[in-house]
């Protein structure tokens, strides 16, 4: 008998989110749980090779080992540099003193 861990999938756009909780075999990846989850038919625009995924906002690889309780993340691409973003921000901000 194989013993499950109970873990959840997380991902959210502009017009819904979804938190899946599901029941996977201990040992199993972040990837297997995603696809498992059903997620990717839901969010066709989700792509394991272009998204960022994570566990708790920490970011790992596809092939992390899950733990009970843990919540798979996928992430957005950014449409913009954090940092350019500070940049411009600061920019704007000095220009309206």
């Amino acid at each position: 008998m194989v013993a499950m861990i109970k873990v959840e999938v997380a991902y959210a756009n502009a017009e819904k989110q979804a938190l899946i909780a599901l029941q996977v075999a201990k040992g199993c990846t972040v990837q297997t749980a995603i696809e498992q989850s059903a997620i990717l038919k839901q969010f066709s625009e989700i792509d394991l090779s272009v998204n960022k995924v994570g566990i708790f906002s920490k970011s790992v690889e596809l092939t992390t080992v899950l733990h009970e309780g843990d919540r798979v993340e996928i992430y957005h691409p950014l449409l913009i540099d954090p940092k350019a973003a500070r940049k411009a921000r600061a920019k704007r901000q000095k220009i309206k003193t």
